[in-house]
């Protein structure tokens, strides 16, 4: 059965908002505040409050949405799943510890600052998923964007 996104992005999107702006609230209490080197990496990448950004280094998978149609959308369409190495929810970012390296963290920094051009969550969301509906998800611009900010050492 193939997953159709672009017709169920009405009724996912507001789904898919309030479950990102829980899992930024939550990443903002508990995760950590960006070292010396992730500040300098804000600047490369244009982000205006780096004092707001935080990280939340995790060991298993990231998490999932716990409603079943937008997991369901999720895992479909390539956004969730196994490969998944980090996640950017507004000011708030998960990484996978495995996959920590200076390249994830540049390009997940690049989404806050695409966040922040965006003034919401809800603004990005509908942004983003609209871009992979249209162009898939290496295509999108906003991925285009991040993968060409991202730092190789």
């Amino acid at each position: 059965m193939t997953f159709d996104l672009r017709a169920m992005l009405p009724n996912l999107l507001p789904k898919a908002i309030a479950w990102a702006e829980d899992r930024e609230a939550e990443i903002l209490r508990t995760g950590i505040p960006l070292n010396e080197l992730d500040l300098s990496i804000t600047r490369s990448v244009g982000i205006s409050q780096p004092e707001k950004v935080r990280i939340s280094l995790i060991n298993d998978f990231l998490p999932l949405p716990t409603d079943p149609e937008l997991r369901q959308a999720g895992l479909a369409t390539g956004l969730f799943g196994s490969h998944m190495a980090g996640i950017t929810l507004g000011h708030s970012i998960c990484i996978r510890r495995v996959h920590d390296t200076i390249r994830l963290r540049s390009h997940e920094l690049r989404h806050v600052y695409q966040y922040e051009q965006a003034t919401s969550i809800a603004i990005f969301l509908q942004t983003y998923l609209k871009q992979i509906v249209e162009y898939g998800y290496e295509k999108s611009p906003y991925e285009i964007d991040a993968r060409s900010h991202e730092i190789h050492r």
